[in-house]
């Protein structure tokens, strides 16, 4: 297994240790997104793709993430010491989504980001330069949106449906008793249209 493809978005945020996203393919057919690249104390390193441990409450049972003192939905009070530690006694706030899991990996895999970060800092330093990373995560108000859509639709494998011709409502439906009511209320029917008047039998 071979790391086929780096691709990073730096993060221009002085004084923040992160300091850079990158996504990693493996063999041409496998890609792993959202690692990390901090900043330590002896240089960038990469951290795994990782999400948030959560506990239930033991009231309601509704995950709540580990700081939490209150559940979010019953706002029961919740035990500060039910978050699990490391080796080290440190409290284990996230747990990796990938990861590798021997040494000899997680080395390839470093040394491969961290090459490609480097050179990353060095092509954003012309004028032209445009991020070869994938960012799902656009707003609607982002100009990058439209060209993600133009490129969804370029990749699309299925054909968009034929457009259909105007609609027109069914007969006696909303609009057309709109449109009467548009005209007004109803002429009164003349004495030549009126029913007959009738004299209710005796007896009755």
């Amino acid at each position: 297994m071979e790391i086929t493809e780096v691709r990073i978005k730096l993060m221009d945020e002085p004084g923040e240790r992160l300091k850079a996203f990158c996504s990693i393919t493996f063999d041409n057919c496998f890609v792993v997104r959202d690692l990390k690249i901090i900043e330590g104390s002896n240089g960038p390193f990469v951290a795994m793709p990782s999400r948030k441990l959560t506990s239930h409450c033991p009231t309601c049972g509704t995950k709540n993430h580990l700081r939490a003192q209150h559940c979010n939905q019953c706002r029961s009070s919740l035990d500060s010491n039910r978050m699990p530690t490391d080796n080290d006694g440190r409290a284990k706030l996230y747990a990796d989504i990938a990861h590798p899991i021997n040494s000899s990996c997680r080395e390839m895999i470093q040394e491969s980001v961290v090459r490609e970060y480097q050179e990353e800092i060095r092509r954003a330093k012309d004028p032209s330069y445009v991020s070869r990373y994938d960012d799902f995560d656009l707003d609607f108000d982002d100009p990058r949106s439209a060209t993600s859509s133009k490129r969804a639709k370029e990749n699309r494998v299925d054909q968009p449906h034929e457009p259909r011709g105007k609609h027109s409502p069914r007969t006696g439906g909303a609009a057309e008793q709109s449109d009467s009511n548009d005209r007004g209320p109803a002429a009164p029917l003349s004495s030549s249209s009126k029913p007959p008047h009738t004299t209710p039998e005796a007896g009755f």
